[in-house]
């Protein structure tokens, strides 16, 4: 069976939302507010047509997803004016054998780097998480910001991360607070 990635449609929601929900247990498990983690299957329908969202898909079967946020979020963008990821989620079926590496690296390469013509990219996840951040070192993102927000139960220190792909045209975010 071949791999194949592609935009997600709405006809995906189902697929996606079990993939998601079931991806985010362990953000579950430490009461971190991510939406993600809690998706409906009405969110999900509009994580697809509000911003870009990816799959992985092998044999029918959607084995991993990641969305490029198209939201004019002005607060993100003082940040960094670089394209931002979310909702990485890989099926706990097909965990540690590589399907969410190639769909990130796909991301990267094909739509930030080509599409997009980025020279890096970002994204968000919560300090108290045990392997995230880890792991997204491991995959050459470098912390450069964090932010302390407040949720209904605590405050979440939040890192934000960002990967150069093309280092000859990166610059520096300089973030704006206040």
């Amino acid at each position: 069976m071949s791999e194949q990635y592609r935009l997600a449609t709405l006809e995906d929601a189902e697929q996606l939302q079990a993939v998601t929900v079931d991806a985010y247990e362990t953000i579950r498990a430490l009461n971190i507010p991510f939406p993600a983690g809690h998706a409906t299957l009405e969110v999900i329908q509009n994580n697809i047509v509000q911003h870009e969202c990816y799959i992985l898909e092998k044999g029918g079967e959607i084995i991993a997803t990641v969305t490029l946020d198209r939201a004019e979020d002005l607060q993100r963008q003082a940040i960094s004016p670089y394209p931002f990821i979310r909702w990485f989620a890989v099926s706990p079926a097909h965990k540690s054998q590589g399907y969410g590496s190639k769909l990130l690296d796909w991301v990267e390469q094909h739509i930030i780097l080509q599409k997009l013509d980025a020279p890096a990219v970002f994204l968000a996840t919560a300090t108290r998480h045990p392997w995230l951040a880890p792991m997204y070192e491991r995959r050459g993102y470098e912390p450069f910001y964090h932010k302390t927000v407040q949720t209904p139960d605590r405050q979440e220190e939040i890192v934000f991360m960002i990967k150069t792909l093309d280092p000859a045209r990166y610059k520096t975010p300089s973030v704006q607070t206040g």
